[in-house]
């Protein structure tokens, strides 16, 4: 069973940076982590999860419009461990981060990916 761990969510002021990162492991179905679309969702408080960012196995990347620009998201195949670089953050990027993973990426940019981690907390201030 696939599983996956967040960290390195906390709490910044407005403008700051964090970094998140999501370790994978579990990978028993003949299936390794680099074949697999990873991502990030996040969900505020009220709020549906909205998908943040994905990225394939080759690192190609595409993100939501609301951080373009400011986030980047990459992955180390050899450690299977996903990150999220959050730079010039924003009140409304509070939230709470989740990694996710699949197969296929129809399932990623649905929201309906096979795999989803804890999720990290992240709350700006302003």
């Amino acid at each position: 069973q696939v599983r996956l761990v967040e960290s390195g969510g906390g709490s910044v002021q407005a403008g700051g940076s964090l970094r998140l990162s999501c370790a994978a492991s579990g990978f028993t179905n003949g299936y390794t982590y680099s074949r697999y679309y990873m991502g990030w969702s996040r969900q505020a408080p009220g709020k549906e999860r909205e998908g943040v960012a994905v990225i394939d196995s080759d690192g190609t990347s595409s993100y939501a419009d609301s951080v373009k620009g400011r986030f980047t998201i990459s992955r180390d195949n050899a450690k299977n461990t996903l990150y999220l670089q959050m730079n010039s953050l924003k009140p409304e990027d509070t939230a709470m981060y989740y990694c996710a993973a699949d197969l296929t990426l129809f399932n990623m940019v649905s929201g309906n990916p096979d795999y989803w981690g804890q999720g990290t907390q992240v709350t700006v201030s302003s």
